[in-house]
C-alpha cells in the first residue's frame, strides 16, 4: 500500500477531545489515496479548516506537525461522517472510470458470494445480469451500466454507500478500503 501524500480535513477539534482531557488540537482527516482514516496534530498556531487539503507525505510539512496514527472508526465525530459522504461522493465522481471499472474486472470472493452482491442493493439477479453484459463489452460509465441493466439501483450511490460503511463499520470484505 502506497503511503498517503496528502489529507483532507473532515473535523477540527482545537481543544481536543472534550472527554480525554489532553487540550492538543486534533484533525481527523482521510488520506486521498488509500481513504485511510487518520489523526494529525497541527503545528503550533495553526488554524485548519474541514474541507481543507494538507500534505502529510515525507519532508516537511506546512501544516501538519505529525501523523498521530489511524483514526479509530469509533472516533469520528458526527460532523466528520458528514463531511466523509460529501467526500466519498466527491471522490466517485472525479474517478469514476475506477469505480467502472470494479464492474468490469469484480469476481467471486468464494463460492457463496461475488463481490458485486457486497454492494448495498445488489443480489444474485443483478450480479448475474452485470456478468452477462459485460462479457458483451464492458462498461463505460455509471451511466453505460444503468442503461445496459433494467431496475438497477443506482451504480454510483450504491458504491458511495459501500464505501462509507467500509470506513464507519467493521466489514467482513472491504472491496475499496485497504
Amino acid at each position: 500500500m502506497e503511503k498517503e501524500e496528502y489529507a483532507i480535513i473532515l473535523e477540527y477539534l482545537p481543544h481536543g477531545y472534550p472527554l480525554e482531557g489532553k487540550m492538543m488540537p486534533i484533525a481527523q482527516a482521510i488520506g486521498e489515496k488509500n481513504f485511510s482514516l487518520l489523526e494529525l496534530a497541527p503545528r503550533r498556531g495553526v488554524s485548519l479548516e474541514i474541507g481543507e487539503r494538507v500534505y502529510i507525505g515525507d519532508g516537511k510539512r506546512d501544516k501538519i506537525y505529525y501523523i498521530l496514527g489511524r483514526l479509530k472508526r469509533e472516533k469520528l465525530t458526527e460532523s466528520a461522517k458528514e463531511q466523509l459522504q460529501e467526500f466519498i461522493k466527491k471522490v466517485v465522481k472525479e474517478q469514476e472510470s475506477r469505480f467502472v471499472e470494479f464492474f468490469n474486472k469484480s469476481e467471486a470472493i468464494n463460492k457463496r458470494v461475488h463481490q458485486i452482491e457486497l454492494l448495498p442493493g445488489f443480489g444474485k439477479k443483478h450480479m448475474k445480469e452485470i456478468i452477462e453484459k459485460r462479457k458483451e463489452k464492458e462498461f463505460e460509465s455509471f451511466e453505460d451500466i444503468k442503461k445496459r441493466i433494467t431496475n438497477l439501483p443506482d451504480p454510483e450511490k450504491a458504491i458511495e454507500k459501500r464505501i462509507f460503511k467500509e470506513l464507519t463499520t467493521m466489514e467482513r470484505y472491504n472491496l475499496f478500503i485497504s
